[in-house]
């Protein structure tokens, strides 16, 4: 294997190495090309336990894909009522979809090669390992190796999907990223899990009229706003069957799987009471949580401490490791929120603190997120139990209001599914703490409702802000009823 050659700027090899090629990583890497630095990028991804190549398009893309699939379905019975006739009965190809999202993997991966290439970026199809100080062993697809050297080294492997450690789960088991290697629909299936990812597996399966049913092990959407999680759940739960209190002891296959023949998969379970059953899949797909890769890099060997509970990397505010000239970006970060949009914006302030003269450090707090589920929940600082636990229940306002988008008015779909509410600090001048958007395109809604709250957004600017008629996101700007009104009502019996 020959990496790439060229003038050094210093007693290195390289000015910057980076270890993983995720969104993080590709973000610290062009930037620091950018500021005439020269930049090598290692990258090399084995395959899934189920052989699922991992490409260059990340599992966000992959999952607004996902997302748009079944919002199409649902817009196409709606359609009917805005006067459209159909003549002939819509039905998917999941091929087609499969087809499509792959092609779009593979062109991406081309692009951002030709990007990486355009910038000054070396780029290298190779396992990256920490063998000493400043030095790296790159160990290419045929086992071929070479020692290279950095002036400074930036950790972005990223994360891979857990398993449960129960018989069959690697052998008979998906996960997301194994989804669409399938060659034909995954027929009836159980998510096990009742993450994020979980449930946008379950509501676009669901969306393509696929039977599915979601084992939550353990929570329903953990770290998120619980009462507003509770409101997706009720949302999807019509097409869902939710197993609640079991967890999964077993898989084990009932025939051999070809690529023509779905195999059924027999699922044991065991109750909190301790009551086992058995039920048949056509398949079993895990969203249990991700875990960061973190070993067989070499963090050992030079002295990079993780952290013994999750494995992920400790770091400073500045996204040092303990090793001076080892920095850690994206999901492999200890105690940090993980997006793939702070992942890019942490990579580019830290390459520009590292070699433009900049000094401004990642603000952690604030950082939004989404869950493409069909009714998408978008969320961007503290949950409702979160800033009861900061500030305490008498200092904090919770405003909310069900509303109804007007494009739902026609098909005439359910009044009391869309959702938002804000928290506020009442001491620090109704400070708005979190904002929780459960409505279409909830993600763009809430964009510039996080910059707001980064500049200290406080309820009464939010109540002097006019409102786009007609739209959602209006209904921010409307606020009057707090959740306390709301419970009052429910404990007099008028609501």
């Amino acid at each position: 294997m020959d990496p790439p050659t060229g003038p050094s700027l210093g007693p290195y090899d390289y000015d910057l190495l980076v270890i993983g090629g995720g969104s993080g990583g590709l973000a610290v890497a062009n930037e620091a090309a950018g500021l005439r630095r020269k930049v090598l990028i290692l990258d090399l991804v084995a395959p899934s336990p189920r052989g699922t190549e991992r490409g260059d398009l990340n599992m966000d893309s992959i999952r607004k894909f996902l997302q748009q699939a079944s919002l199409l379905g649902k817009a196409i019975q709606d359609s009917q009522k805005y006067g459209w006739r159909l003549t002939e009965k819509a039905s998917h190809g999941w091929s087609e979809l499969v087809e499509a999202v792959q092609e779009q993997v593979k062109t991406r991966s081309m692009e951002v090669k030709r990007e990486l290439k355009s910038c000054g970026v070396f780029y290298l199809g190779a396992r990256g390992e920490l063998v000493g100080p400043h030095t790296v062993e790159a160990t290419d697809v045929n086992g071929k190796t070479r020692r290279l050297t950095a002036e400074t080294v930036v950790i972005a492997t990223g994360d891979r999907p857990q398993y449960l450690g129960v018989p069959g789960d690697r052998e008979h088991c998906l996960t997301s990223e194994d989804l669409l290697s399938l060659l034909h629909p995954p027929g009836r299936t159980l998510v096990v899990g009742g993450s994020a990812e979980g449930l946008e597996c379950a509501g676009f399966l669901c969306g393509l009229g696929l039977p599915v049913a979601v084992m939550l092990q353990p929570d329903l959407l953990p770290g998120f706003d619980r009462k507003t999680a509770q409101k997706i759940e009720n949302h999807i739960v019509s097409g869902v069957d939710f197993l609640y209190h079991c967890s999964l002891t077993k898989v084990l296959s009932e025939s051999a799987t070809t690529p023509q023949v779905v195999s059924r998969l027999r699922v044991a379970t065991i109750s909190q009471e301790g009551q086992t059953k058995q039920e048949d899949f056509d398949t079993v797909l895990l969203t249990i949580g991700r875990k960061a890769f973190t070993s067989d890099i070499g963090l050992e060997r030079v002295g990079v401490q993780c952290s013994q509970s999750t494995g992920r990397i400790l770091v400073n505010e500045s996204d040092q490791t303990s090793v001076d000239h080892i920095y850690a970006i994206g999901s492999v970060q200890h105690g940090r929120p993980s997006t793939t949009g702070l992942s890019v914006h942490v990579g580019t302030l830290l390459a520009r603190r590292l070699y433009g003269g900049d000094g401004i450090l990642c603000d952690y707090t604030n950082v939004p997120t989404v869950v493409l589920t069909p009714l998408e929940y978008a969320a961007c600082g503290l949950s409702e139990e979160k800033a009861n636990l900061t500030f305490g229940e008498d200092s904090v306002e919770v405003y909310h209001s069900y509303y109804w988008p007007l494009e739902w008015a026609l098909p005439a779909r359910n009044k009391n599914s869309c959702y938002v509410k804000v928290i506020c600090h009442i001491p620090d001048h109704d400070r708005v703490v979190g904002v929780h958007v459960m409505v279409p395109n909830a993600g763009d809604i809430l964009q510039g409702f996080v910059a707001a709250m980064k500049c200290g957004l406080t309820k009464r600017q939010l109540d002097a802000t006019v409102g786009i008629h007609p739209g959602s996101a209006q209904v921010l700007s409307s606020l009057t009823q707090t959740q306390r009104m709301s419970e009052a009502l429910l404990m007099r019996g008028n609501c």
